[in-house]
Order: C-alpha cells, then sequence, then structure tokens
C-alpha cells in the first residue's frame, strides 16, 4: 500500500483531502496535526476504525520528530498542509504565521531532505514533496485578468506574506538541493468541516442564531470560489502525474462578489429554514469597515492544470454551496462542538 504524509490534516483542506485520499485514492495515511484551535479530531472521527488512516499529533517545526515519522513510515510522497491560514487573525497576531508557515515550512523541508537522502535512486525517483498555497501570494488583481503560474509575487498581508515566503523556500530546496517537489496555490475552499471564522460557515452559523453578517467595505471584493473535494482531487491529480518543480494553480471558475455570497446563503437558509425566526435572512446582512489592507480580487486561471493533466472542477459554485448548506445544517453539532470558548464568531483583524 502506498503510504503519504500529510501534515495538518485535521483542518479544514486537511481532513477533506485524507478522506478523500484514503477513500478514493486507495493511500494509507499518516497524518500529522498539531491541533491548534482549527485541527479538530472529529472531523475524522469516520476514519477512527479505519488501519489505512494513522493520527500523529506533531509539529511540522519539530524537525527531529519529522524525520524518525518519515524514517518509520518510509512515504512515497509528503504533502504539507499545515499553516496558519485565516488573513484576519495574522493582522492581530502575525508571530504564529511566520512561525509556523515560514520557519515550520523550513524546518519540515529539512526533515525531507535529510530522508531523500537516504532514499536509493528508485525510492527518490518515486518520492514527492508538495506544498499547498494560496492565490493570496500574488496580491490584488484589477477588474481584468488572471492568475498565472508565472504572476510576480505581491502579498498584501502577513498571512500571504507568509505564505510567499514559504512558497519560495520550497522552490529553493528543489533548485538547489534536488529535492522532487510540486507546489499549488488555489482560490478560496468552501464545504464541509471549515471551521467558521471563514465567510460562508460563518454566515451560515451567525444566520442559524440570528447574528448579524457583516460584509467588509461596500462588499464588491471578488474572489474565485473552489469546493473543497474538487481541490483534494486537483492535488491528487498533481501528485500522481504532475512534472516536478512545476506549480499549478487550481480554482473553481466561481467569481462571485463577497455580497453576492451573502446573498446566496441567505436565499438557501430562507428555503431550508423557511420557519425560522430570522427569515428573510438577508435582514442581518450588516456592512462593517473593511479589513486593513483587504485584496479587491482574486481569480484563478487553471488551463495549466486542465490542459497538462486533465484536472477541471465538477461543481459550480450552486451545487457546492447547497451540498455546503445541507451538510452544515445537518451537523450542526460538529460546528457546536469547535467553537470551544476562544472564538465565536467574533470580527477579527479590526487592525
Amino acid at each position: 500500500m502506498k503510504s503519504m504524509i500529510v501534515t495538518g490534516g485535521a483542518g479544514f483542506i486537511g481532513s477533506n483531502f485524507v478522506r478523500t485520499a484514503i477513500q478514493d485514492d486507495g493511500w494509507r495515511v499518516i497524518n500529522v496535526d498539531a491541533l491548534t484551535y482549527a485541527g479538530n479530531r472529529q472531523s475524522l472521527a469516520d476514519l477512527d476504525d479505519d488501519e489505512r488512516h494513522i493520527f500523529v499529533r506533531g509539529d511540522i517545526g519539530d524537525q527531529a520528530h519529522m524525520q524518525a515519522l518519515l524514517q518509520q513510515y518510509t512515504p512515497t510522497a509528503v504533502v504539507n498542509f499545515a499553516a496558519e491560514s485565516h488573513v484576519d487573525r495574522s493582522i492581530d497576531g502575525p508571530a504564529e504565521f511566520i512561525q509556523t508557515n515560514i520557519v515550520g515550512t523550513f524546518e519540515l523541508l529539512q526533515a525531507t531532505l535529510a530522508h531523500f537522502r537516504e532514499l536509493d535512486a528508485a525510492a527518490q525517483a518515486d518520492f514527492r514533496f508538495l506544498h499547498v498555497s494560496t492565490d493570496e501570494v500574488y496580491g490584488s488583481l484589477g477588474p481584468q485578468g488572471l492568475f498565472t503560474e508565472t504572476h510576480p509575487y505581491a502579498p498584501n498581508s502577513p498571512y500571504s506574506a507568509s505564505k510567499a515566503a514559504s512558497d519560495h523556500l520550497v522552490r529553493a530546496y528543489h533548485h538547489t538541493y534536488g529535492l522532487p517537489v510540486l507546489t499549488t496555490n488555489c482560490s478560496n475552499n468552501y464545504g464541509p468541516y471549515q471551521f467558521p471564522e471563514k465567510l460562508i460557515p460563518l454566515l451560515i452559523f451567525n444566520a442559524m442564531h440570528g447574528k448579524a453578517l457583516p460584509i467588509y467595505g461596500d462588499g464588491r471584493h471578488i474572489r474565485d470560489w473552489l469546493y473543497v473535494i474538487d481541490h483534494c482531487r486537483a492535488i491528487l491529480t498533481v501528485l500522481a502525474q504532475g512534472q516536478v518543480g512545476e506549480v499549478y494553480n487550481i480554482g473553481g471558475h466561481n467569481e462571485k462578489t463577497n455580497v453576492d455570497v451573502v446573498q446566496t446563503v441567505c436565499a438557501l437558509l430562507d428555503k431550508a429554514l423557511p420557519d425560522s425566526p430570522h427569515c428573510p435572512h438577508a435582514q442581518l446582512i450588516e456592512f462593517v469597515t473593511d479589513r486593513p489592507g483587504h485584496d479587491a480580487r482574486y481569480a484563478i486561471d487553471a488551463a495549466k492544470i486542465a490542459r497538462d493533466l486533465g484536472w477541471t472542477p465538477v461543481e459550480t459554485f450552486e451545487s457546492g454551496i447547497e451540498k455546503t448548506l445541507a451538510w452544515y445544517l445537518d451537523n450542526r453539532s460538529w460546528v457546536e462542538n469547535v467553537l470551544d470558548g476562544s472564538y465565536q464568531g467574533q470580527r477579527l483583524g479590526v487592525g
């Protein structure tokens, strides 16, 4: 059975990826997660009795621990999701983002390189280190154009700057040391198991409880929305077919303004919960002062991964958001359980 180490596999995208890799692609996954506030073992409860899922509590910044795991399990791949990932939190506390996203990635690369050098030629030929990044490293787009893989980096938040630095480290370890790396840069993900500080689950959580639905500025900021399972499929495709050293942009072909997203969620909630005392849910919308340094528009050009590897998203925004809302309504206890008191839907990153 082929094995991979997945870091950050108890988080939102990571947990969906672990499940997809095991159930749809036949991998054995050694899932390493530090279980910070956004990491949650409940997101993988259905794999508790699956021998293909081995959970290890650990930090990518612990180089010795990561190297020991690599030696113990001799994986074919390392897939790095581990990151602090919320822009607003990076505004309030950038130090954790520097430590995890930059220093942590460096320590993981060091551990992986040491292990890689111990492999025989055949094992080295099969080995891959896949680094999962974001379109936010490219900065802000104007009303026209798309982010391609060669777009200049221009990060505008501590979060995106820390991810940009980690991308450059991964590239350097390939060109300097020969580590066989792949990098993916994705657009905004949404779907099951997302911590409710992010826009879509926060909207659903707040609306169900009659709380305000905050929209930053005029709500005209544009994002390209990518259903998380489509993203997981794309990563597996890059891992299997991607050319070593290459970058692949992954997008959903779903550009939406923030206000459109909020209104769509409200309309779906009205249909799903017609007897709610908060109907129509759009009455809860509240425009608030914009986030400092808020990028105007992100949009991914995913032509390369479609052309070279044959991947395209399955879900439209309409189909994906319906599945997402249905999951949160059917799993309300999950949301309540992950809100441990340290975060209760309040606004972060007010500067």
